[in-house]
């Protein structure tokens, strides 16, 4: 079902977070953290104590669970869906794990042609713990909106194709310049799986889907246009019938700002490297942004982090729509106090 099949409004319609998405009037500025369900809380550490990362994944009643506790803890204005952007790698069949202080690694790294068969369609009999647990927690968040979201098109390739982690991604951009056919098709089967994961989201119920392009910022603009947009363009229409709002995110990205949003995204994700009002001018009219404050500084004293949030609410004074989020994800050793201190402050500072 898309979201013309029916005239009632979910009861998400009216939160901050979907309003500062459509770049309509918000009572104050909705507020989320990337990787705001995780090690920083004490809770979730309780509760995956023992548990492998992936195995977490699939757990629907766990899933739920861990991505209810920032929203309880911070009052944040979205959840997001508890998951890692190789789960649907690992539903189609890969060999592929989670290491402790790793990473992704991938028993077998996609190099040639030949590799390509391993990559099948995702469907969504592959993934019925993300059904259910969507299911759960839609009934527990009420107005609260879910965000579901899955890795884009390119970071997928390079975890695949390097086998793990890379500082260089020599392997994936090797590939891409020296056998663009191979690539082009690697990077489109990519994209037909992740469409597939953020469409089994959506229609369980999530309210808005964010696409995650970690690595992009390695690439060139030629090179992200040429190469990689194609793809993550090809995720964003296959979702676009279902008027969810589609946030696009990476990092390092400032170069590549007015392509993200090129790509399809109704909101661009920005680090901390660009202010917020330099990067609309960069991403262009007709989008809302989302950001952007330096995670460290969440580290530092309160007036502190009262006055670098001020910068980024000054920044984004002029802005069509803004949802306030950190430059990248929260890191594990922060103060869940500081990230709840850090919400009140910005629905304070915004109430209007």
């Amino acid at each position: 079902m898309t979201a013309n099949d029916s005239t009632q409004q979910p009861a998400t319609y009216d939160s901050a977070f979907l309003k500062a998405c459509r770049r309509e009037p918000v009572p104050h500025t909705p507020v989320w953290f990337m990787r705001q369900a995780g090690r920083s809380l004490p809770e979730y550490r309780k509760v995956r104590e023992g548990i492998p990362m992936l195995e977490s994944c699939t757990r629907p009643e766990l899933i739920t669970e861990i991505t209810l506790q920032p929203v309880r803890r911070h009052d944040v204005d979205a959840a997001i869906f508890f998951s890692d952007i190789v789960v649907p790698l690992k539903a189609i069949g890969l060999d592929l794990d989670i290491k402790p202080g790793v990473g992704p690694v991938v028993e077998q790294p996609v190099r040639t042609r030949a590799d390509l068969a391993r990559l099948r369609d995702l469907t969504p009999e592959d993934v019925p713990y993300v059904t259910e647990a969507i299911g759960l927690l839609t009934r527990e968040l009420g107005g609260t909106p879910l965000i579901g979201f899955a890795g884009a098109p390119f970071t997928l390739a390079s975890y695949l194709v390097e086998g793990g982690p890379s500082r260089t991604y020599e392997n994936a951009k090797a590939m891409m310049y020296g056998d663009p056919e191979l690539w082009a098709d690697l990077l489109d089967r990519l994209a037909d799986i992740t469409a597939a994961f953020l469409k089994v989201q959506i229609e369980a119920g999530a309210s808005a889907v964010q696409l995650f392009d970690s690595w992009a910022g390695a690439l060139a603009p030629a090179d992200y246009r040429t190469s990689v947009m194609p793809a993550s363009a090809k995720v964003f229409d296959a979702v676009a019938g279902y008027g969810v709002p589609r946030i696009h995110f990476g990092v390092g990205t400032g170069e590549l700002l007015g392509l993200m949003g090129e790509a399809g995204a109704d909101v661009v994700g920005v680090d901390w490297r660009v202010p917020l009002d330099e990067a609309a001018r960069r991403v262009g009219p007709g989008k809302a942004l989302q950001g952007n404050l330096d995670p460290t500084v969440l580290f530092t004293d309160k007036d502190t982090v009262a006055a670098k949030a001020r910068e980024v609410l000054d920044a984004a004074a002029g802005l069509e729509g803004h949802v306030f989020n950190l430059g990248h994800g929260v890191m594990p050793s922060t103060d869940p106090d500081a990230l709840t201190r850090l919400v009140e402050y910005v629905h304070t500072a915004t109430a209007r």
